[in-house]
């Protein structure tokens, strides 16, 4: 029997046989959950936002370079060996790995790179990064070398283009449509692109056949079984069957480290802002003018119970965020102290202050039904979307739903799968939704991410459709420059403008959830060994660094 019919003879039997005989016949297979939904759905389109399978942006394609934020943005180079500006900051050029292959053994140069791009370029809905509105052009001067002119000076734009995943010209340049093309056998350039077993239930990702980086990885494949929420994790995680996930677990201690507290850890730094979005391009007569309405997104803010969130819905785990800007606790050297101090009360629990304003404003309750109309007199009713199974969060929403039912405003809850959820996000197709944002070494990652207007319809983190041509401005000129006192006097305006505008209803800061289990692999990241932000899931590319850094158990 050769190898390859070894190993695939090992990994079909992996669903009847538990982990540990497969990794008695020294596959080093590790068992992971990076999402959480009913069932897995074939697509392996690194540059699409709502199907795609969570494992393929990293280690099905792999980016130019990680910044790892907790060292202060730190390169690790990959595709790439270096980058370098131009003396007037227009131009930025990545020097790329010599001697790359695609997994299909052909040659990756930068005329891969600047193909992407440009791909991107005439298919906007591919730019998941919305790189291409700080670009003038993309042009691969040489196999070695690819060149991105930029429209004016931009800090930050590196970050949007090295999370842009790039893709093999050989392959994607006869696809005739590639929004919709899954990519079924796809040619990937990362640690692990051969799919090896595919169903609903569950999938296997094996090793890249010419892997530029091999010596460094350990990990021969990931298997992802199929989770539908936080019980079935913990399930599989109690009998000792997940090696690397990221979810919320009630009583941690107690519910999953208590049962092998030699071998099972987990690890918690600080993570993305959770908010509330309101559609601000609803259609809807009532909800356009309530959710466009400040008094109204204020109110909304002070029927938050956002410690009885962090500590019923979350057990203590996240931090309330009580900015009104929605800076949150580990951003606060960046804080803007008066504009906190004169809009600081609306992101406060206050109930009988909601109820004030909001009749101050004009909303009355015209009808007796209990609920509050519009100032014009039209309805207000609206479900908050949050994904099936994401406990924490459904808790968090039954307890906004409750809030805000003080206040009169009639909302309630409903739990499409997180593929739709993130679908309605992009498309605007959704009235109000609980949400979140990747963060990144300074606040103006998310900040902009989710508030400036050409993110709208590009990501699910821009979901409020909230557009401010002084904002944008601002959060423009934060990366306009690189001098410190600049940039912290951008940011002063940015704060100053959201703290007063309150486009979105920050509640709480999500911990990174990230749980783990020695008994098979070691090499995890912890606290006494902090090497990158340490999660499984995808928007995190210092996942990829984490899986390098795995060992099998010998």
């Amino acid at each position: 029997m050769t190898s390859k019919i070894l190993i695939a003879a090992l990994l079909s039997s992996a669903i009847c046989m538990p982990v540990a005989s497969v990794h008695a016949q020294e596959e080093a297979v590790l068992t992971a959950v990076p999402q959480q939904l009913t069932a897995w759905v074939e697509n392996y389109n690194p540059h699409n936002a709502t199907t795609v399978l969570p494992t393929v942006q990293d280690f099905m394609y792999e980016p130019l370079v990680v910044f790892n934020a907790l060292k202060g943005g730190e390169a690790n180079y990959r595709l790439a060996t270096a980058f370098s500006y131009s003396d007037d900051g227009l131009e930025l050029t990545f020097t790329m790995r010599e001697g790359l292959t695609w997994s299909d053994g052909k040659p990756l140069t930068a005329k891969d790179v600047a193909y992407t791009f440009n791909l991107l370029k005439a298919n906007p809905a591919l730019d998941l990064r919305a790189a291409w509105p700080g670009l003038e052009s993309v042009e691969a001067v040489d196999d070695g070398h690819v060149v991105f002119k930029y429209k004016q000076v931009d800090a930050g734009l590196i970050h949007q283009i090295v999370q842009t995943y790039v893709v093999p010209e050989h392959v994607w340049s006869a696809v005739a449509d590639p929004i919709t093309f899954t990519n079924p056998n796809p040619v990937g350039s990362g640690p692990l692109t051969e799919i090896r077993r595919f169903t609903p239930q569950e999938y296997i990702q094996c090793r890249n056949p010419n892997y530029w980086d091999a010596a460094e990885l350990e990990v021969d494949c990931m298997r992802m079984p199929q989770v539908s929420n936080i019980d079935q994790v913990l399930t599989m995680a109690s009998n000792g069957e997940l090696d690397w996930f990221g979810s919320f677990i009630p009583d941690i201690e107690r519910t999953y480290l208590a049962g092998d507290p030699d071998h099972r850890g987990y690890w918690f730094p600080a993570g993305s802002p959770v908010f509330f979005s309101l559609n601000m391009g609803s259609e809807d007569p009532g909800l356009k003018e309530a959710f466009n309405d400040v008094d109204f997104r204020r109110a909304f803010s002070m029927a938050m119970d956002r410690q009885a969130m962090v500590d019923i819905a979350g057990y203590g785990y996240p931090t309330a965020n009580e900015y009104a800007s929605g800076l949150g606790q580990a951003y606060d050297v960046w804080n803007n102290v008066e504009a906190e101090a004169e809009y600081g009360k609306f992101a406060q629990f206050n109930i009988d202050e909601a109820k004030a304003l909001l009749a101050s404003a004009g909303y009355v309750d015209t009808n007796g039904d209990g609920f509050v109309e519009t100032p014009s007199g039209a309805a207000i009713a609206f479900d908050i979307i949050v994904p099936n199974g994401w406990t924490d969060w459904v808790n968090t929403v039954q307890l906004a739903v409750e809030g805000l039912a003080e206040i009169g405003i009639n909302a309630s809850m409903a739990t499409p799968e997180s593929p739709a959820w993130t679908d309605a996000l992009i498309s605007g197709n959704y009235k109000a939704a609980i949400n979140s944002v990747t963060t990144g070494i300074n606040p103006h990652f998310f900040l902009d991410l989710s508030l400036h207007s050409r993110n709208i319809g590009q990501n699910r983190f821009a979901s409020s459709r909230y557009s401010n041509p002084d904002l944008d401005a601002a959060l423009d000129a934060f990366n306009a420059t690189t001098d410190d006192a600049a940039q912290k006097e951008a940011m002063q305006k940015i704060l100053a403008l959201i703290a007063a505008d309150m486009p979105l209803v920050n509640v709480f800061n999500n911990p990174l959830w990230y749980e783990y289990n020695t008994t098979r692999f070691t090499g995890f990241f912890n606290a006494d060994n902090p090497g990158a932000r340490p999660v499984v899931y995808a928007g995190v590319p210092e996942r990829l660094l984490h899986l390098l850094a795995l060992s099998p158990v010998k």
